[in-house]
């Protein structure tokens, strides 16, 4: 969870300054900044921790072999 809360910070400082620089509008950038970081965040957390799941896992063992017969 450590992890994910430091992305969680960095992700606001960039969720910011790149908001700002598009939109010269310090209160979108602002609610953005709030917003969209919370989102990533959690679905982050759900990322790291559905990725090890056995279904999942599958799935890309699945897919990695397709696209090794691809080349």
């Amino acid at each position: 969870m450590a992890k994910t809360a430091t992305f969680g910070a960095l992700h606001v400082g960039t969720s910011f300054g790149v908001t700002y620089a598009l939109t010269g509008n310090l209160a979108v950038a602002g609610a953005v900044t709030f917003v969209e970081p919370l989102v990533n965040t959690v679905m982050h957390y759900f990322f790291d921790t559905y990725w090890d799941h056995p279904k999942v896992a599958a799935m890309r063992r699945h897919f990695s072999t397709k696209a090794r017969s691809m080349t």
